[in-house]
């Protein structure tokens, strides 16, 4: 750990020792308390007898209203003061750097401190069946839709997700089941322990999307993406189980190193799971399940876009392996009710419907739009698009953003917020971007800040449309103020 001293130092480079953690730290303290998973987090301690405090300076819905709704207290900014009554346990977020004068106070004193996913792991995960859910994209409505289905059939699942899941208001619980349903993400821990932080969740069964580049802020290249994803893979025991996506070539050939049990799912390949007969009626997706070319099942879900077909084959493929029988799973699919900020329905004014997603990664918004376009038929799709992400400010995703919004009918982009943040040979260009829209075709618009933005959008948006908003960040509540003004 660290030592009592007066000077300036920063946190040693390496993960504290769990032994280090007080028998019983009654008094908890969050470092990036808002984030979605920290936010959760406390919201487990306080359910568990803790005192639990924190700070942030990211203060907004719907995190900021959920601890509220806790009476957990929230210090808005970070300052060596919000440690001076010296709680027994300090749990640090990723969002925190080492030069942050909170992390310089905690390592001029003896107060033990850990990362998010080793406190998830000690105080919530520990004596439970670790369901790990991972990929670099469709991990968050994987793992929601499976803890419903857990949920519909008795099993009664702990669950951590990265989003507010409808069905529950919530995004996390402690249930009385022998399950924990972990949403694995692969970005650091915290930065005195760079490891993504899915390797401290011990799985058991895993669901493995998808693999691409992301996270440019941390992660060199695509190969050392893979790196992470193959330890994870390493860590599942062989009386575990892997159920993965035939459809990504990475994935696929990643699961040979695997020691246990493999199963596929897939939409375009002969996985072992399979979706056909997928069509949209009267705004519900259905379709037919396959097991090993036979059907196991017809479903009809809320869901929509070919992605979420996907995610939810994975669901079918686990449920199947838990024992749960096909009219429970029919049951959770057709009453899940989604996650908040995921093809989410924020209001509809003068016939024009505005949605929110989280989507930033070019993936992510190609897919994500495509979906929107063949929900809505016949309705003209405005995409307005936030690059706020470590990754989109970069200009990693220049050219890759291009190709991502050819089913939209207008697009919108702004200037990306923070950009001070990224070194200026790396920044993303906004109009850049829409130069290159343009030059194919589309109809993108830069815009120099959000007041604009909201101006130009009101100023061609016409009865019937739908507008996409894509952010991974509150985006200046531009939905609720397009609502207002509609």
């Amino acid at each position: 750990m660290h030592t009592e001293n007066n000077k300036t130092t920063d946190l040693p480079l390496l993960s504290p020792d769990l032994n280090m953690i007080p028998p019983d730290p009654r008094r908890i303290y969050l470092m990036g308390i808002c984030g979605t998973g920290m936010a959760s987090l406390a919201g487990m301690l306080k359910h568990r007898g803790y005192s639990v405090t924190g700070s942030d300076e990211n203060i907004y819905p719907p995190m900021s209203d959920f601890l509220q709704s806790l009476s957990i207290p929230i210090f808005r900014g970070y300052s060596p003061e919000n440690l001076a009554f010296m709680p027994d346990l300090v749990i640090v977020g990723n969002v925190i750097t080492r030069h942050n004068p909170e992390a310089i106070r905690l390592s001029q004193t003896n107060i033990p401190y850990i990362s998010f996913p080793q406190a998830l792991g000690h105080f919530a995960m520990k004596d439970k069946r670790s369901i790990v859910v991972c990929g670099t994209h469709g991990k968050t409505t994987t793992s929601a839709l499976a803890v419903w289905v857990l949920e519909k059939s008795g099993m009664d699942p702990s669950f951590m997700i990265g989003g507010i899941l409808n069905n529950f208001q919530r995004n996390f619980k402690l249930g009385e089941g022998p399950d924990f349903v972990i949403e694995g993400d692969e970005y650091d821990s915290a930065f005195f322990d760079k490891g993504p932080k899915f390797l401290h969740y011990n799985p058991w069964i895993t669901i493995l999307t998808s693999i691409e580049f992301d996270h440019a802020d941390i992660y060199r290249d695509l190969e050392h993406v893979i790196e992470s994803f193959r330890r994870l893979i390493d860590l599942i025991p062989p009386d575990g189980l892997l159920i993965y996506n035939l459809d990504d070539p990475i994935v696929t050939a990643e699961v040979k190193r695997a020691k246990c049990p493999v199963i596929s799912y897939g939409l375009h390949m002969d996985g072992k799971w399979k979706a056909v007969d997928i069509a949209i009626h009267d705004g519900l997706t259905q379709l037919k399940i396959l097991r090993d070319g036979n059907q196991y099942a017809s479903l009809t879900t809320p869901l929509y876009g070919l992605h979420n077909i996907s995610n939810l084959l994975g669901v079918a493929a686990l449920s199947e392996h838990m024992g749960i029988d096909v009219s429970t799973l029919s049951e959770g699919v057709i009453t899940f009710m989604g996650i908040k900020r995921r093809q989410e329905i924020r209001g509809e004014r003068g016939g024009v419907l505005i949605l929110d997603d989280f989507a930033h990664h070019p993936t992510a918004v190609e897919k994500t739009i495509q979906a929107v376009k063949d929900r809505y038929t016949g309705r003209r799709l405005i995409a307005v698009f936030e690059p706020r992400s470590n990754s989109s400010r970069r200009n990693v995703f220049q050219e890759r953003y291009s190709l991502s919004f050819d089913k939209a009918d207008l697009i919108f982009i702004p200037e990306p917020p923070m950009m001070e943040k990224i070194p200026e040979g790396e920044r993303f260009s906004s109009m850049e971007l829409v130069v290159s829209l343009n030059m194919r075709g589309l109809k993108a618009f830069y815009c120099p800040d959000h007041d604009n933005l909201l101006k130009e959008i009101l100023g061609q948006v016409h009865r019937d449309d739908v507008i996409l908003i894509m952010s991974n960040g509150p985006f200046d509540n531009i939905h609720d103020r397009l609502l207002e003004r509609l």
